[in-house]
Order: structure tokens, then C-alpha cells, then sequence
């Protein structure tokens, strides 16, 4: 169980890695490049999900004493379903996911205090856990954008939002989705239900539910993601420069406290 618990946080690091490098080659402008890297995250994404699914049986097989043994914890369902999405998310959007994709029971309830765990346990013992369920930042004010769970592992790029930010992490997610889609043997209705979710929103996805095909949703979403993705991460990479030299540690994951000022010290 360890081992297969180390391999996991082992290919979350690396499939990190290969996606913010190809943020870096996309807009490099470095097609062969790109290509090799998309081979290398497809191959990193099948390894995580291979070893998800070991932990996931491991969980569910008998323990000695006969009692059946549990689902993966909250926390874990939820860093799942967020790891294939790739993008800060709402609760609604992670349980569709881990319904859609992955053994487990998850309501949206049960993410409302999550995130305070997380931080309480955070400025408790710092760095304890391999991964925290943070927030993302709002790009004006650094403080948590209500309503979006983030991975601490992920570039602080990565977990501010930004005005573009939502449409650009839209299509991302569009694009894990069906990307995920088009490497399962056959789809199942509540996969297909959760890309015809992205394909209505996005401009020739796809007609009709009947016909719907991953990889046109795929290269539907890429095409609208190449108008908005440059000046998207110009933003973000901004914000998060600022949240550096602005925020401490725990602030960087879970944002700034809002100060209020008082009528009687605000400046006349």
C-alpha cells in the first residue's frame, strides 16, 4: 500500500512537470517538441491511473479480520478527480468527475469544510502531508476564490484565476476530459454525459449527444484555447509575482485575510 502511495505522489510530481512544460513549448512554438511531450504526459496519465486503481482495489479488498476495508478518504477522491482535471474546480465539477471516472461516493457537502481542514492542518505541521487541497487566488486581490479547490503541488500560476481564467481552465478541463475519453475501450453513459457538459459549451464540439466524439470535442476546445491562453497566463504569471513578495507561505495556498478599515482610521 505505501509503495504504490509513493509511486502516486512520484508521477503527480512528473505529470506536473510535463504539463507546465508544455505551456512553456506551446508557446515556444515548438510543434516536434510538443508532440514528444503529449507522448511522454499520455504515458505518465496511464502509470498514475494504473496505480490509482491498484490503491483503489488494495482499499476495497478484505481486510484479515473480515471486515470489508474503505473507500478512498475525502481528500484523496477529490485530489483524483482535480489531478485528471488539471485546473482549480468547483465541487460539482469534481463529484461529475469522480462519478464519471472513479469507484467512490462524493457529494459536495462533504468538500464545504475540506479546505479549512486543509488549512489548520497546514499551519499546524507545514509540509506534513504530500499534497494540500488549497485554494485558488483571485487575481486582483489574492485572497480565495470561493468555490474552486486547488492542489498546493500545482505552480501558484497555475492556482490564481484571473479574468480569462475560468473560460481557459473550462477548455483544459474539456480537454482532460475527453482526452481521458479517447483512451477508454468503451465509455460509459456517465462519461459520455460529463463530455457532452463540456461539448455544449464549447463551438463545434459536437451537435447532438447521439454523436458525440471525444476527440472533436478535444479540437474544439484546443482551437478556442489558443485565443485566450497567451493573455491568460501573462495574467496569471503576473498575479502570482505579486502573491510572492505579498504573501506568506500559508497565504499563497489558502489567500490573503481581507483587512477592514474602520471609518475612523481610514485616511481622509
Amino acid at each position: 500500500m505505501l509503495c504504490v502511495a509513493e509511486s502516486l505522489e512520484e508521477l503527480q510530481r512528473r505529470i506536473d512537470d510535463l504539463r507546465t512544460e508544455v505551456q512553456r513549448v506551446v508557446r515556444a512554438g515548438d510543434p516536434v517538441r510538443l508532440r514528444a511531450l503529449r507522448a511522454d504526459l499520455r504515458r505518465a496519465d496511464n502509470a498514475y491511473y494504473a496505480a490509482l486503481d491498484a490503491l483503489s482495489v488494495s482499499e476495497d479488498e478484505p481486510e484479515p479480520s473480515g471486515h470489508p476495508g474503505t473507500l478512498l478518504p475525502v481528500r484523496d477522491q477529490v485530489h483524483q478527480a482535480l489531478t485528471l482535471l488539471s485546473v482549480p474546480s468547483a465541487p460539482k465539477m469534481i463529484v461529475a468527475v469522480q462519478d464519471a471516472f472513479f469507484a467512490g461516493e462524493l457529494s459536495a457537502s462533504q468538500l464545504a469544510s475540506l479546505r479549512r481542514d486543509e488549512e489548520r492542518s497546514f499551519r499546524s505541521s507545514p509540509h506534513a502531508r504530500p499534497f494540500y487541497l488549497c485554494s485558488a487566488l483571485s487575481a486582483d486581490r489574492l485572497v480565495a476564490s470561493r468555490g474552486l479547490v486547488s492542489v498546493s503541488t500545482w505552480t501558484l500560476s497555475r492556482r490564481v484565476v484571473g479574468p480569462l481564467s475560468p473560460r481557459v481552465d473550462f477548455l483544459t478541463a474539456g480537454i482532460q476530459v475527453a482526452e481521458r475519453i479517447t483512451r477508454m475501450p468503451a465509455p460509459t453513459l456517465p462519461v459520455l454525459r460529463l463530455l457532452w457538459r463540456f461539448a455544449t459549451s464549447i463551438p463545434d464540439a459536437g451537435e447532438s449527444f447521439d454523436a458525440i466524439d471525444a476527440a472533436t470535442v478535444a479540437n474544439a476546445a484546443r482551437s478556442e484555447l489558443e485565443i485566450h491562453q497567451e493573455t491568460d497566463h501573462t495574467e496569471r504569471e503576473s498575479a502570482a509575482s505579486r502573491a510572492r513578495l505579498q504573501l506568506d507561505e500559508a497565504e499563497q495556498l489558502f489567500g490573503s485575510a481581507l483587512k477592514v478599515v474602520s471609518r475612523s482610521t481610514a485616511p481622509h
